[in-house]
């Protein structure tokens, strides 16, 4: 029989809380409903407050099968919210927005991955952030990654713009920047721009192109996620990988001084001291004085 449990005044049945999702760990579906109630409900929040929400949905385990959805999925309640996007042909969809601790639980228990667009709801195409995504070609790892955010930190802030990091969960990192609204268009030509000088200042060590065979031992530095279509790893999330990891955001000072991968890997039970400890780190990407204007095209 499935419990029913009370969240925030809704009734939910979370199901199968003994199940061994993460089998290398041992760690439970009650174990990770239990990391998104009490460790990081309200930062993750922040984080999907107003956006849709695509998930990538692995019900038994990372080992198992995985598949990504947009659409809200059957059965959703009455009382989640969801907000109109745009569909190819002219055409309207809806997404899911999570918005508050039953919607966010509800989402939990159908054990997902949590993605998110670069604009909120309401202004579908016009990007309030702009985002980075890192990453390694073996055997590189996240340690060049690392080198390649102090490079673009350097040149944003000479921009005037502000970057913010986090693990992507998996093998990179992820750089993200608040913005005065954008068009996506806009916010992809600039990241574009600045990945291509990237590889130009840093030819043995990045890679602006997707194609495979260039990326051995570089930094593919994607800025592809900027298009209004595409989403990234919410920060918070957890991560369908082999163990329970976290896309949870670091500090400048972890970056600059990370020597090995391993120092920016952080599981589901590291949040709660990390939280304590830092507060939430991406807090200034919702706050308006920090969001920055992009240059003027060159």
């Amino acid at each position: 029989m499935t419990p029913i449990t009370e969240v925030a005044g809704r009734r939910l049945a979370l199901s199968n809380l003994d199940k061994v999702l993460y089998p290398a760990t041992g760690t439970t579906k009650g174990e990770v409903l239990h990391y998104y109630a009490a460790t990081v409900a309200g930062a993750l929040l922040a984080q999907l407050r107003d956006r849709p929400v695509s998930f990538l949905r692995y019900p038994d385990g990372p080992d198992g099968q995985r598949f990504f959805t947009k659409n809200p999925p059957p059965g959703t309640p009455s009382w989640v919210r969801t907000a109109p996007v745009p569909h190819h042909e002219d055409k309207q969809a809806r997404q899911v927005v999570v918005e508050d601790l039953a919607s966010l639980m509800w989402a939990a228990n159908l054990v997902v991955e949590f993605h998110t667009p670069q604009w909120r709801a309401g202004a579908p195409g016009i990007a309030d952030r702009m985002v980075f995504d890192l990453d390694p070609g073996a055997p590189a790892t996240v340690v060049e990654c690392c080198a390649v955010a102090l490079w673009l930190r350097e040149q944003l802030a000479a921009d005037g713009l502000c970057a913010y990091g986090k693990t992507s969960g998996s093998k990179g990192l992820h750089l993200l920047v608040p913005l005065e609204p954008t068009p996506s268009e806009r916010v992809s030509a600039y990241a574009k721009e600045l990945a291509v000088r990237a590889e130009q200042d840093l030819p043995g060590l990045v890679v602006h192109r997707m194609k495979r065979a260039l990326r051995p031992g570089k930094v593919f530095v994607d800025f592809s996620q900027n298009a209004a279509a595409k989403t990234t790893a919410t920060p918070y999330t957890l991560r369908a990988r082999p163990e329970p990891t976290v896309s949870a955001p670091v500090t400048w000072a972890e970056i600059e001084r990370c020597r090995t991968p391993g120092e920016l890997v952080f599981p589901l039970g590291a949040m709660g001291a990390r939280l304590e400890r830092y507060g939430d780190l991406l807090g200034p990407l919702a706050d308006p004085d920090r969001a920055g204007r992009l240059p003027a095209a060159r």
